[in-house]
């Protein structure tokens, strides 16, 4: 695939709904040409520890920003009907499915999913985990703060140019 979207989503809490940070990269002819990266106004609108002690956002970061549907209107011109992937894509795509209902909106049709590739393509038992940390740390790919959107996303981007 040389042509596709990856994106990364961080939410606030439990909640699939709940997204606090978006982040994306757009791929064109097996280069990464663009990208894109905001905090969302979660819906619902409150943050649990765990989910703050994995990425470090709180409210007093996404007070003011945009809803998630602001955001994807936006987002879906400049996706432009690519395919989008992502890392463990049924987490990313279950987070983008229940907010684009909150907001009707629809969501891409599809994602591809680097994490099952991992699973397909690398021998079990060659790495602990197929995790997106670990495939960057495997291919040599700079992940400098895991848990960010966009530098997951950007991992991602390139570990998909590896194996999709």
């Amino acid at each position: 695939m040389d042509d596709f979207v990856a994106i990364d989503v961080e939410t606030a809490n439990r909640e699939r709904s709940s997204i606090c940070a978006v982040g994306a990269v757009k791929v064109s002819r097996g280069v990464i040409v663009d990208s894109r990266y905001t905090l969302v106004c979660p819906e619902p609108n409150w943050y649990s520890r765990c989910c703050t002690a994995v990425h470090g956002l709180t409210d007093k970061d996404t007070w003011n920003a945009p809803s998630f549907g602001t955001v994807w209107r936006d987002w879906e011109k400049w996706i432009g009907g690519m395919p989008v992937v992502a890392h463990n894509a049924p987490f990313d795509y279950g987070c983008i499915s229940a907010a684009c209902r909150i907001y009707g909106l629809e969501p891409p049709e599809a994602f591809h999913c680097t994490l099952a590739a991992a699973k397909k393509s690398i021998p079990k038992g060659m790495l602990p985990s197929k995790s997106l940390d670990m495939l960057c740390e495997f291919f040599g790919i700079p992940l400098e703060h895991h848990h960010n959107a966009l530098d997951d996303a950007e991992a991602c981007a390139k570990i998909a140019m590896i194996l999709l």
